[in-house]
């Protein structure tokens, strides 16, 4: 009985083509809606943690000021390299420690220049940054000591001052300095705030504190911890450390802040799924107007085929079957419409995914999710129709014109 019922539907389906798909394109829009708003969501997720891992893993960035940010540093005093030195030697499960300091410099190679970035650390920045070389070295121990002026440049830099050359082994200009650039990062990209990270120049810190800046003054401390170590515990420790350094009473509050990375990751990453789950909400309303659709056209359906449907039930078909029949049918509107919805989101996502460069992560649960409520729909809104078609009087629906 279902497969007949499933004939006669493909049948009435095929010979009211056009009528059909424009009763399907209301759940064709709805599941590519719904799967397209939660596939680039699922990418721009996955898109901030690749960017804040690019930060570093397990990273501590510890700042002046009780917030992080332009200006809340302004009041509270700055940090020294004893302080990076203290948190390396007190705190266990340390993996790296690099305390910097900026400046901001235009960079001058031949006739061409560009304003960037010159911060000043230690080997230790590259590795807290999980950031390699593509060329060239880093610092040597006597490199650092004695603030030579030396620098390792980003490729945006690179880009900008040399074009398509090796910078290596080359001298700049900063300001009124003369550096040697010995190495070249590789490429990051732009970070999760929109900053691109390869435009920088990393100098040692006694370079920039003595040949730049002016002053011995640290403005960032970042720890890297080692792999399983607990960055709560150790933001508490690096809190309790600084506070007895820095001669903060019990009665005061810090005049620093200690921010874990993974925070960061995690409040984005959850505001990105909060907007995915109001877009696909609003995207799945269109299922239901859909559903509304089905409805009005199975209505019109029955009211064409009445004569049909008298004439079978005087000859002896049940009420049961003609419910089937055109149960069966709206299922197979809906169904037919979800799965071509499935391949039109298919080719969106892949399109959008690279127009507004976030990765592609296709999601088979969602797939399936937005096919079943299809179907679902096909069932609830195709219910009432087929239980009038099924509740005619045979004699009265044999009247009718």
């Amino acid at each position: 009985m279902l497969w007949n019922a499933l004939l006669l539907a493909v049948r009435e389906i095929r010979r009211n083509m056009l009528r059909s798909l424009l009763t399907m394109l209301g759940i064709i829009i709805g599941v590519a809606a719904v799967i397209v708003m939660v596939t680039l969501g699922n990418g721009a997720t996955a898109q901030v943690t690749e960017q804040i891992a690019s930060l570093g893993s397990n990273l501590l960035m510890v700042t002046p000021g009780q917030r992080m940010g332009p200006g809340s540093e302004s009041s509270a005093p700055p940090f020294s390299l004893t302080d990076a030195e203290a948190i390396a030697d007190s705190i266990p499960d340390v993996a790296a420690v690099a305390p910097a300091a900026s400046a901001s410099v235009t960079a001058v190679f031949g006739n061409k220049n560009w304003s960037t970035n010159a911060t000043g650390s230690t080997n230790a920045y590259f590795k807290v940054r999980n950031w390699s070389l593509q060329a060239g070295r880093d610092f040597a121990d006597t490199e650092l000591h004695s603030g030579k002026a030396v620098c390792v440049i980003g490729e945006t830099v690179r880009k900008e001052l040399f074009g398509t050359d090796d910078p290596v082994g080359n001298k700049i200009r900063l300001g009124k300095v003369s550096c040697q650039v010995v190495g070249l990062l590789t490429t990051k990209g732009q970070s999760n705030m929109g900053q691109d990270q390869d435009d920088l120049i990393v100098l040692p810190l006694r370079t920039v504190q003595r040949r730049l800046a002016g002053n011995q003054d640290v403005k960032l401390i970042q720890v890297s911890m080692k792999d399983g170590a607990s960055t709560e515990t150790a933001k508490e420790e690096i809190t309790e450390l600084l506070r007895r350094r820095r001669h903060i009473s019990t009665l005061e509050d810090d005049n620093f802040h200690v921010m874990d990375m993974k925070e960061i990751a995690k409040m984005l990453t959850s505001t990105t799924q909060t907007l995915t789950a109001l877009l696909s909400a609003v995207a799945a309303v269109s299922l239901l107007v859909g559903g509304v659709g089905i409805m009005n056209i199975m209505l019109v359906s029955v009211t064409e085929r009445t004569r049909e449907i008298g004439i079978r039930l005087a000859i002896g078909a049940l009420e049961r079957e003609v419910l089937m029949q055109f149960l069966v049918e709206a299922v197979v509107l809906s169904s037919l419409g979800g799965t071509i919805g499935i391949l039109v989101a298919m080719g969106g996502s892949v399109a959008l995914t690279q127009v507004l460069n976030v990765p592609f992560v296709f999601n088979s649960g969602i797939v399936l999710l937005a096919f079943l409520f299809s179907a679902a729909v096909g069932v609830v809104f195709g219910y009432f129709p087929a239980r009038r078609a099924a509740g005619l009087d045979p004699i009265e629906a044999l009247r009718r014109e």
